[in-house]
């Protein structure tokens, strides 16, 4: 497992990755009872009956089975350099259409209006951007350009940086909030800390970079932290569950009776955008998603009844 993760860290994977592969490895190990090297011989027979067991078992999603593989792929491939040339053929997690949950635009202002403070504007950035959590809270300071009303994404699934449109409206907020973020980073300075955390050694191409304003997170942690890899301490950015849990909040507060997360106001995003008349291509692209299909699935929820068929008990005169 060190070297599963020596590897992972020289190619920069993320931390997240790493630990989700780590954890799909050692289940994989768990489950054929491995004690050696030798016992990781025969690798797309073990693979087979590791993911079968998963879909039929475990009952799994197919995304959730693909992650598996992912992992398991890349153990063979770059760790222990024996690629897997046979074919798996292990049993599929069936794969279903989800519909997306979507919040009409009154929704939508009603939870956002019951969140407070950071969560809040966070919030906003999700649904004003279409972003993803995970990109909203890595945000830096010069990803945000307020003149020209764009937000840069660096590094966004797929490991891919893309323009989004900008909420104007949260210019004020925004500039109070970053005032405060100046304030706590100069404190950090003159305690000795201050430093950010700067991917693809970039801390060592530009090494004052980790300490420019421009660098820090938009939303940092409350506190300080070590850094896992490295021992370091400074202040990461916000946690997701912070923001997760006071959505979850709001909307008990709004009694909604439909499952809402950060996600759902990207989702809503790519909706109302499509209600207003906007291209499906430009949606994509403001998304981030590879294919036009992906961006396609919110056509679906823009169809008044199933499959857009008006009841026929709406045409009764009773």
């Amino acid at each position: 497992m060190d070297k599963v993760q020596d590897v992972m860290r020289l190619h920069h994977y993320s931390i997240h990755t790493e630990r989700t592969y780590c954890n799909w490895i050692k289940r994989y190990v768990l489950f054929h009872k491995m004690k050696s090297r030798e016992d990781l011989t025969d690798g797309e027979h073990k693979i087979e009956l590791f993911l079968t067991d998963l879909a039929v078992n475990k009952n799994v999603s197919p995304a959730t089975q693909n992650q598996a593989l992912n992992a398991l792929v890349f153990l063979y491939k770059k760790v222990l350099k024996d690629p897997l040339e046979k074919q798996i053929n292990s049993i599929r997690a069936p794969k279903k259409l989800n519909i997306p949950v979507v919040m009409t635009r009154e929704e939508t202002a009603k939870v956002i209006s019951l969140i407070e403070g950071t969560s809040q504007l966070a919030v906003k950035l999700i649904y004003g951007s279409g972003l993803r959590i995970s990109e909203a809270i890595r945000l830096r300071v010069q990803d945000i350009d307020q003149k020209m009303k764009i937000v840069t994404v660096r590094s966004g699934k797929g490991n891919k940086d893309r323009v989004t449109t900008f909420p104007a409206s949260v210019i004020p907020f925004l500039q109070n909030h970053l005032t405060k973020v100046k304030a706590l980073h100069e404190n950090d300075l003159s305690k000795g800390y201050g430093e950010v955390y700067l991917p693809n050694a970039l801390s060592r191409k530009y090494r004052n970079a980790v300490t420019e304003w421009g660098w820090q997170y938009v939303f940092p942690a409350s506190t300080l932290s070590t850094d896992p890899r490295s021992g370091i301490v400074r202040r990461h950015h916000i946690d997701p569950s912070v923001i997760n849990k006071t959505i979850k909040s709001a909307v008990r507060k709004a009694r909604l009776n439909k499952r809402i997360s950060a996600h759902t106001f990207r989702h809503s995003f790519a909706t109302h955008l499509l209600q207003k008349g906007t291209d499906i291509r430009t949606i994509q692209a403001l998304l981030g998603h590879n294919d036009v299909s992906t961006t396609m699935i919110y056509t679906h929820v823009l169809q008044q009844g199933g499959q857009g068929v008006i009841s026929p008990l709406d045409d009764l005169d009773i």
